[in-house]
């Protein structure tokens, strides 16, 4: 495996890095205040953002995430060393670059799953930035990571589907710019458990859709990119053509789904440790304890010393599983990819924890990134499906090679 970058890849880096350098870093704090102004629309996408995205647009800069000719046009592997410079600044550069989730797995869904004309009414718009959307799978009443118990049903009724249930943690659906929500559902309880569910589409401003609340992460409402709703669906009813794919393809589309958006959030948790390690080393060069720099310290050397070594590993694996699912597909991939969603958020808390540790009072402040990075990270151990599932999987598949 030669994992060398090719010419087109070291181009976009050196870009990207410059954009990084010269118009995300620094909007970091604009980002800040305008999140803090009173009078700001609740929800609503930071003004900040939208010039970044004009600008990543005239830089070509955008939608790097997405094979074809919507988008760069770029392999697993090449897009790897991109997605994890945008995760040093995981508020502004994927949102920066139409790179976000959960619009990056709505797109990749509908192009690979939707019809010509779903395609054209939300793939187009979300190509553009035009609109945002929502991935409505989560239950508050079931333990969701177990896709077969989720609870809400979808029945056909003459022409359209009536959708009730409840969602939560639907990641973007406070937005104000949140037009569509992909939404599963049972359309047959009485089939085999992974035939029982189906994904329709579901515009938010259908009747009997009802927002309740923004939910928070640790304490964050993540409000920059549209916070994470709780929605209710009573008799909420979408014309038959609003189904995805076929009834009861529904857990396979999951599958399919979350694939690359797993590696995505892997890539740019890379980045976000990346950044850690930066902050980590500057502050215990500049700050003095017991007489000498805190990075003449043993314990601190010990931690940058070993936060290096696991980013390697991390990197290494993660380039890996993009590879595979190049070459041999995310089926061929499957081990990989549990792998380094088990890893890289585990791995990435860690080298965050001594990051926070090393900055004292300050890294669980608002005047670093650190806190809001922890948090969210965190959250991956549980987004995409929670660590403890995908052991049980990688485990098993383990396990049927000696049976």
């Amino acid at each position: 495996m030669d994992f060398a970058h090719d010419d087109r890849t070291l181009e976009l880096v050196d870009r990207l890095t410059e954009f990084m350098d010269r118009q995300v870093y620094p909007a970091e704090s604009v980002l800040a205040a305008q999140l803090a102004d009173p009078d700001r629309p609740a929800w609503a996408v930071p003004p900040v953002v939208a010039g970044l995205r004009a600008e990543a647009r005239k830089q070509g800069l955008w939608n790097l995430f997405f094979p074809g000719e919507h988008g760069a046009g770029l392999t697993n592997l090449q897009y790897a060393p991109l997605a994890e410079i945008t995760g040093r600044s995981p508020q502004l550069a994927p949102p920066a670059l139409n790179c976000a989730a959960p619009d990056t797995g709505n797109m990749e869904l509908l192009a690979q799953f939707g019809t010509a004309e779903q395609r054209e009414r939300w793939l187009e718009p979300l190509l553009d930035a035009e609109i945002r959307s929502a991935f409505a799978m989560t239950e508050p009443d079931v333990a969701s990571s177990d896709a077969a118990n989720i609870a809400t049903r979808i029945e056909r009724d003459g022409d359209d589907y009536v959708v009730n249930g409840r969602k939560w943690y639907i990641s973007g659906a406070m937005n104000p710019e949140c037009r569509i929500l992909v939404v599963m559902g049972r359309t047959d309880p009485e089939a085999e458990p992974h035939r029982r569910q189906s994904m329709i589409l579901v515009p938010r401003d259908t009747p009997g859709v009802t927002v309740r609340r923004g939910m928070t992460v640790f304490g964050y409402d993540d409000a920059e990119h549209g916070g994470h709703a709780e929605i209710d669906f009573e008799d909420v009813r979408v014309p038959v053509g609003n189904l995805i794919g076929e009834e009861g393809s529904g857990f396979a589309i999951a599958q399919a789904r979350l694939g690359p958006g797993r590696i995505h959030h892997c890539m740019r948790a890379i980045g976000t440790a990346e950044r850690a390690v930066e902050l980590m080393c500057r502050r215990t060069l500049d700050r003095v304890a017991f007489g000498r720099p805190l990075a003449e310290q043993g314990v601190i050397q010990d931690w940058i010393a070993e936060s290096r070594v696991r980013i390697e590993q991390l990197r290494l694996l993660v380039l890996k599983t993009a590879w595979l699912m190049d070459t041999v597909g995310n089926r061929g991939a499957h081990t990989e990819i549990q792998a380094i969603k088990i890893a890289t958020p585990r791995t990435v808390e860690w080298i965050l924890d001594k990051a926070v540790q090393a900055h004292g009072a300050a890294g669980v402040g608002q005047d670093t990134p650190l806190a809001q990075l922890w948090a969210g990270n965190r959250t991956l151990r549980l987004a995409d499906g929670p660590d403890e599932v995908h052991k049980r999987s990688l485990a098993r598949r383990e396990l049927k090679r000696y049976r």
